[in-house]
């Protein structure tokens, strides 16, 4: 296996974040197969409109052999089109930026959307999410240092003449002091990095529209570290064998289905999908998805567990 390119997977013993009120925001609602009057338009129309991404490669990204969009939540789209519509669903994806999730939901734009999105106590607030199908944690990577004590990555230099290679970026640390830490907009990147602790740290920012710019300026020189999600980091590197992974993810973020908060039934539809998409341990679906895409770029848990869903949880 590739293991230098490999994410670490945040501990199972990390405790889950909770909001002011003390609420988990990963807690959804019952999985139910009943229909309601999103579950019904959906079927009314024949169509489910997705939003993805078209960039996060093994995840969701455009096929350039193919020319279609595969990877891991993609599988996930099918599974859930399947059940809304029956056997060969036709499905819209709408690839959507990161800082445009939200409106594209809310604007209805989309019925759902399935990208790598983290589930937190703002974004409770604004649309609803499906139980965890994943989990990640933010992770720092950086160009890939070579034997010689240079990076891969040198004389690829920024248009400011700064060099974004090599520069000695070692975790979340005093060494980011006035680093260019590139992040993209709308993502829980920029909320750790605008906080207390992260913010003293003293890193400049590079806030971009998509996570994927963000590899595109490591490789140009144009920033120094790269901060996204574990899950995220592990794809780039597999797609760039010049920059790697540093460090363990500081976060524990649960990854969901996000939908209208309007949108109740297709909550619960989706929660019973998931809860399908697990079942039968190493012969779940979940698990021959999880061996295809990502098995060979992600680790399992601190404690050397094998990686596995992560089991739902509930409000009501």
């Amino acid at each position: 296996r590739r293991t230098w390119r490999r994410s670490a997977a945040p501990s199972a013993s990390r405790p889950p974040r909770t909001c002011s009120d003390g609420e988990n925001p990963a807690r959804s609602l019952k999985p139910s197969s009943e229909s309601g009057p999103a579950v019904d338009r959906i079927k009314d129309r024949g169509r489910l409109v997705v939003g993805v991404d078209q960039n996060s490669y093994l995840w969701g990204y455009r096929d350039p052999t193919t020319g279609k969009i595969d990877g891991f939540d993609i599988d996930l789209v099918r599974a859930i089109a399947k059940d809304l519509l029956g056997d060969d669903p036709e499905i819209t994806y709408k690839t959507v930026p990161t800082d445009q999730r939200i409106p594209a939901i809310r604007n209805g734009d989309v019925d759902m959307v399935v990208r790598t999105m983290t589930v937190n106590c703002e974004r409770i607030k604004e649309v609803a999410f499906s139980t965890a199908y994943f989990e990640a944690g933010q992770q720092l990577l950086v160009p890939k240092q070579k034997k010689d004590g240079k990076s891969d990555a040198d004389g690829r230099n920024g248009t400011d003449g700064k060099n974004g290679a090599g520069s000695g970026v070692t975790g979340f640390d005093e060494s980011l002091r006035g680093k260019r830490l590139c992040f993209a907009e709308g993502s829980t990147a920029q909320t750790l990095m605008e906080s207390g602790k992260y913010r003293d740290l003293g890193a400049e920012p590079v806030v971009v529209a998509n996570q994927l710019d963000c590899l595109v300026r490591l490789q140009l020189g144009r920033a120094d570290a790269t901060l996204t999600d574990s899950a995220l980091g592990a794809g780039q590197a597999a797609q760039d064998p010049s920059v790697e992974l540093i460090g363990e993810p500081v976060t524990s973020e649960p990854y969901a289905v996000a939908m209208n908060l309007k949108d109740e039934d297709l909550v619960r539809r989706v929660n019973s999908v998931l809860d399908d998409y697990r079942k039968g341990g190493d012969d779940s679906r979940w698990r021959t998805s999880y061996d295809k895409w990502l098995a060979d770029d992600i680790m399992g848990t601190d404690e050397g567990k094998e990686l596995a869903p992560p089991k739902p949880k509930y409000r009501d």
